[in-house]
Parts: C-alpha cells; structure tokens; sequence
C-alpha cells in the first residue's frame, strides 16, 4: 500500500516559526546538547579515526546485509528466541499484535523506538484493544499529550517545565501538589511507571544494535526504564530495523563509542542493556525479534543514498542544524526530523510522497561535519532533489530550462538581448530593491530568497563607455 503523503514542509515550517515559545526551547536544548558533544569528542584524539571507522563498518555491513541477517537469524533461534520478518509496517503490525494476542495481555510497556513509531505500532495495537503505555520520560510525555515526536533523541524537546507540569496534573499525577521542579516531576513519573513495570507481562522495545555472530541484541539509554522493560516482563518483543545490525562484538566496540559522544554529550550511556535469547529463570522466558524492512531494501539499491542506512539516530545532525533549530521536529511530518529525515523519509516513502523534506535542509555540510558515520547528508540530499525533479514532470523543466540557459549563454548577442529584456522585465516583481516573487514555474527561486536586481548597466556596457573615452 502506498503510503499518504506528507504535509508540505515549507507551510509546515511557517506555522512553527511563528511560534515563538517552541523557538526557544529549540534553541536552548539543540545549543546545550551541540556544546556538551563538542566538550567529549574533544577529549578524544582519535575521534576522526572512530568516525572512519564507524563509516567503513556500516559500509561492509551493507553490502553483505543478506549474509549479516540470515547469520543473526540463527543465532537468535540458537539462544531460544523467535525471528520474524516483516516486509512493510502493515506485516510487521499484525506480527506484533498477535504475539501479544497470544499472552493474553491487554497492555503492554514499551521502550523508546523510533522504529516502532515509524510503522505506528501504537494505533495498531489500540485497534485491536491493547494499550501501549510508552516509558521513557520524553515519549509519555509527548504520549500524554497526544503529540508525536519532535526530536530523535528528546522527542519532548519543544516542551518546557512549566508545560510538562500542566500536563501531568491533568493526567497521571491528578491531585498532586507539583511545581514545575524536574526533581518533582520525574518523580512524578517515576510514581506511574514503576506500576506499571512490575504489573506488565509484555514489553516491546526498538534495538540500537543487533549482533549477528551471537544474535545479542543491544539498546542504551539513559533513564533505567530501558532495563526494566527488558528484564521484567515474561514476554519480550524487540522491532528492528534490518540495518541495525553490526557483524561483531569488535565491530559493536567502536559504536559504544560513537554513540553516546554524538548523541548524549556523555562518555558512555548510563545504561546499556544487553540480552541474547532467553535464559531459563531470569528475565524474559519469551523473545521475538521482528526484522522490519518498510523501504530499506529499495535505498539499499540506491548507491548515493544507500549511506543513509549508515544512521544510528544519534541526532548529532539535528542539533547542529539551521533549519530543524528553527522550526523543531513537527514541520518535516516525520518521525524521523531534520536533515536525517529530510534523506531517509523520502527514501522510505519514496520521493513522491514527501517530496519537499531534500529541500528542508540546507548545504551548508555542518550535519556531516558532526555526523559520527561519516554520511555524506548533503550529497544524498542534491541526489533526492534530482529524483524530485525527474520525477516531477515527464518533460524535465530544469533540463530544459539549462538548454535555453546555455543557447543564451552561447551567443554574446543572444545574452545581451537578454540582459536588456530581463532589466525592462524585473520591474513588474520588484518591491524595495529586491525582487521578491519570480512568476509561474520560477517562482520556487524566490519562495524563501530575495533575489538581486539586475543591473542598469552591464559590465559589456561599462566596458564600451570606457573604450569610447580613452
């Protein structure tokens, strides 16, 4: 099934921007975490070498993904787990729903995945009458609020204190006396959940890593909700990403490394939870991993935008761009924000369905410049726009646009002739010295630039004026 198409960004983009409170809290969060990543990878004098490293690992890893998956597949099944795989949400959706059917559970605890709200796991689950109560602090918060995710990393960063506070008198703290104190409000949350992780008999998580020669699976993070849904329940259902997976334990050694510099601004994350299979008598006595695919194999046959796959949702490229510190996570439509959503959304979807997220970003190079894989963001970038524009029309109006433009350029008459039409021309689109509005299939230039005026006098003309006088 074709997937519906994302809102327009640049409409998006001008709703968020006029909200000034959201701005703030962007910037203050995006400048706070870009400053303590720069402080750690700092303390590393190798960490170029680590980026090579990471970047030459993923690269082997893609172009031997069938061998890496199949090798993983056994190992899990080796150590007592069960291996599904899922070719597009919709399958991966009912796998999930009738395992969980099976436990007879009406509930189920989650761990923050970004995989899982890709595929809408949540609605999903809701249909067919069980509750997904999400975790992490970030995800319930923006669960609560019946909003989606506006960060990788903190997917409530555009909230505040003061916000959050309102929001749990509402719901899970009715009564209490709290004050916008974040010591008062994760104990708050602290209350709900710790109910819920001792009466769950099922939790689903994503996978930051996969293993494939032991069939381990890995997830970090920084609350300690990661390692109570992944020990406590009696069912464990993990949805991965078929590119999460690395081929070795040495190989997973460089990205323990990676990761939490590029995406915490710590040194190493304060948790991370590791399990194979199942073990008789401790932790979960039921493991299914579910190997999502949902587009990947179609940008894995992508050469230029294959490297996108490369991504281990670090956020290190959000937090360092322009446009996302600007606008937040809502306005690219997405689960998946910023200038990593900008490549690998349309990827996913495909081009047509989200064909302005390759212009919602700029290329500037600072998201590759902090990216710890090394993914070339705004090669793949000019790439999509390309596919958007060959795609756009069966008479390419660029190509035909840079025929006419080098047939002008070719002639010193034809091009003077058109100095002079475009000076009489530029006076119908011009308003304070600029030319603010191009007309018809043009106009896409001066949507979000002013553009220079052409001169009265050209430099050919300077020039004659000169050689009459001398």
């Amino acid at each position: 099934m074709t997937p519906k198409a994302l809102p327009m960004f640049p409409q998006a983009a001008k709703i968020a921007l006029a909200n000034s409170q959201l701005r703030r809290n962007i910037g203050k969060a995006t400048s706070t975490i870009r400053n303590k990543r720069a402080s750690v990878v700092s303390e590393l004098p190798d960490w170029e070498a680590l980026r090579a490293a990471g970047s030459a690992i993923k690269a082997r890893t893609m172009r031997h993904l069938d061998e890496y998956l199949l090798q993983l597949e056994t190992a899990v099944q080796r150590a007592g787990g069960q291996v599904h795989w899922a070719r597009d949400a919709a399958e991966a959706n009912r796998i999930i729903t009738a395992i969980v059917q099976g436990t007879s559970a009406d509930r189920v605890v989650k761990v923050k995945s970004l995989t899982t709200d890709e595929i809408h796991l949540n609605d999903a689950l809701a249909k067919a009458g069980i509750r997904a109560i999400e975790t992490d602090l970030a995800e319930l918060i923006i669960q609560l609020a019946g909003e989606t995710s506006s960060h990788i990393l903190v997917p409530a960063i555009h909230k505040n204190r003061s916000e959050i506070r309102d929001l749990f008198c509402r719901t899970i703290a009715r009564g209490q006396d709290l004050t916008d104190d974040p010591h008062q409000l994760a104990a708050a949350a602290r209350r709900y959940l710790r109910e819920q992780f001792l009466s769950a008999q099922v939790a689903v998580s994503g996978a930051n890593f996969a293993i494939a020669e032991t069939g381990t699976i890995c997830v970090v993070e920084s609350e300690g909700n990661g390692r109570m849904c992944v020990t406590l329940p009696h069912t464990l259902i993990t949805v991965m990403g078929i590119e999460k997976i690395l081929p070795t334990f040495q190989d997973f050694a460089v990205f323990l490394q990676l990761l939490p510099r590029s995406s915490t601004g710590e040194r190493m994350n304060p948790y991370t939870s590791l399990w194979t299979g199942v073990t008789p008598g401790d932790g979960p006595q039921a493991f299914y991993l579910v190997l999502l695919d949902n587009g990947r194999t179609n940008v894995l046959a992508d050469e230029v935008g294959r490297q996108t796959l490369h991504c281990i949702r670090c956020s290190a490229c959000l937090n360092s761009c322009p446009v996302y510190s600007r606008t937040g996570g809502h306005a690219y439509g997405s689960v998946y924000p910023g200038p990593i959503g900008a490549i690998l959304t349309p990827q996913l979807m495909g081009v047509k369905q989200a064909k302005t997220l390759p212009y919602a970003s700029t290329l500037c190079g600072a998201c590759y410049e902090v990216c710890p894989v090394k993914i070339n963001i705004p090669e793949v970038l000019l790439h999509l726009r390309g596919e958007v524009t060959s795609q756009a029309s069966p008479i390419n109006p660029e190509a035909l646009a840079m025929r006419q433009l080098a047939r002008i350029f070719s002639s010193p008459k034809r091009y003077e002739q058109a100095q002079q039409l475009a000076q009489r021309g530029q006076r119908l689109f011009m308003h304070d010295g600029v030319i603010d509005h191009l007309p018809g299939m043009l106009s896409g230039w001066s949507a979000a630039r002013d553009l220079a005026p052409v001169p009265k006098q050209s430099f050919r003309d300077w020039w004659r004026e000169r050689q009459k006088g001398v």
